[in-house]
């Protein structure tokens, strides 16, 4: 039985395990029908996930399966999903070149519901999900859990709560976080510092004309005290000098009087 008639038979059911439990074990194992451009081929199709064939294996009755699915089936049970003849792991084959068939099928890409309309061949969709301005992305700040696409998460971690300080980009000066930058205002800030600015110089100009007052004050204490004890030292100075010159000045006129005196007694004599 080909491939393509094994695809459009339903692929039976293990007893003692329910359709929806078989369901998603195995709806994991090949590509989604809805990744691709344009309907892919039948044949390319796995009977037991009904998706296209994603690392396919053929099995010694011809029945090609992806990998994963046959290896889940044979866990259950040892026989071809479509044929029920016997199965063992040992005799399955890599079909390597129907899967280079499928590799080069157009997809589309996994954020097309998202907004992105590029198609590419399946085995370079991861190279384009690595670039994708709509695949999403964990915003890379501590503690935040948000995840945005790409094209945005530039934007994003200028807003985010969690992100760290940044410069205004305007050149304002001013260290902004997240919440700040949304309502920063560049004239606003500037003006802000400025009148801070003039009233930390207006407070230094009053302490410095207290001080100022204070040192004249003490100056003029000082100059005043110094005045003070010039003419306190003018006066010692005058009766320093003053004694001594009375003194000599008397004297020769006792001695005068004493010789006019021994004068007058011999003449009487």
């Amino acid at each position: 039985m080909s491939a393509h008639s094994c695809c459009e038979m339903e692929a039976p059911q293990p007893l003692g395990v329910s359709g929806a439990a078989v369901q998603t074990q195995i709806m994991s194992g090949g590509y989604d029908l809805n990744l691709f451009a344009s309907p892919p081929d039948c044949n390319f199709l796995c009977s037991v996930c009904h998706g296209v064939l994603k690392r396919p294996v053929r099995l010694p009755c011809s029945h090609v399966f992806c990998k994963k699915c046959i290896l889940q089936w044979l866990a259950r049970q040892k026989t071809c999903p479509c044929c029920r003849k016997d199965v063992k792991r040992k005799k399955m084959v890599h079909v390597n070149k129907l899967r280079k068939t499928i590799g080069r099928l157009e997809v589309k890409c996994k954020n097309a519901e998202a907004g992105c309309v590029v198609t590419c061949p399946l085995v370079h969709r991861k190279g384009h999900q690595d670039s994708c301005p709509f695949e999403l992305m964990a915003c890379p700040n501590k503690d935040c859990t948000a995840r945005v696409p790409r094209g945005a998460l530039a934007e994003h971690r200028q807003h985010c709560p969690h992100g760290a300080q940044q410069r205004c980009p305007l050149g304002c000066g001013a260290t902004l976080g997240p919440a700040e930058r949304v309502r920063h205002n560049c004239y606003r800030e500037l003006r802000n510092a400025w009148t801070q600015r003039q009233e930390r110089s207006r407070t230094l100009v009053l302490g410095l004309l207290q001080r100022m007052r204070k040192v004249y004050r003490t100056t003029s204490l000082i100059r005043r005290q110094l005045a003070q004890l010039g003419d306190f030292l003018e006066e010692d100075d005058a009766l320093l000098l003053g004694g001594p010159q009375e003194e000599a000045e008397a004297t020769p006129e006792g001695s005068t009087e004493a010789e006019g005196w021994g004068t007058q007694g011999q003449a009487t004599l």
